[in-house]
């Protein structure tokens, strides 16, 4: 088990480093997005609407926000993790769509996640649960936030930019390994 600090832009290189266990402390842009917002998503980018690749070398987390505005600013209250297994669905065609490098959750995937990790170059993580606190924390501001009115704000996609975003426990590496199976 390995400790990294990583900054996004993630690279194919930042990702082949991480294997199943390893720490990972997250600074740059990470973007919140649950499975309506990942519905939404994939139709605006096989419509033509979003550039495929727009969220390319980010960090995606399965994560509805608490949020609070003060005059023209958000602030993030609390950001624990979703259960990524309701996206399991939508992940393989949200990672080929998109470009996300490492997506973070509480719990597991699945197969299809699993193997679009692999093609893709992806890894996936989990932030403990009941931690949205310490998350937040982590938040220093809310960069935008897309489909605000359309899906509300648990489901909004929240782009955030984040210092030290962490713990995050590699549990699927983009070699196909497992914690699980470990």
């Amino acid at each position: 088990m390995r400790t990294h600090y990583l900054k996004t832009p993630l690279t194919d290189e930042d990702i082949r480093k991480l294997e199943v266990g390893d720490i990972v402390y997250v600074s740059g842009l990470l973007v919140t997005a649950r499975d309506l917002t990942h519905r939404l998503v994939i139709e605006k980018v096989l419509r033509g609407e979003l550039e495929r690749g727009f969220l390319k070398g980010l960090v995606l987390y399965h994560a509805g926000p608490v949020v609070r505005k003060h005059d023209d600013t958000w602030e993030v209250v609390a950001a624990g993790p979703t259960t990524s297994m309701r996206m399991e669905p939508l992940e393989r065609e949200f990672i080929q769509l998109t470009g996300v490098k490492l997506i973070v959750g509480k719990g597991g995937m699945g197969q299809r996640t699993r193997q679009a990790l692999r093609e893709f170059c992806c890894a996936y993580g989990i932030f403990p649960g009941g931690c949205g606190i310490v998350a937040a924390k982590a938040i220093k501001r809310v960069v935008h936030v897309y489909f605000l009115e359309e899906l509300g704000i648990p489901e909004a996609m929240w782009f955030l930019e984040v210092e030290n975003f962490g713990p995050i426990v590699i549990a699927m590496d983009s070699q196909g390994r497992t914690i699980w199976d470990e």
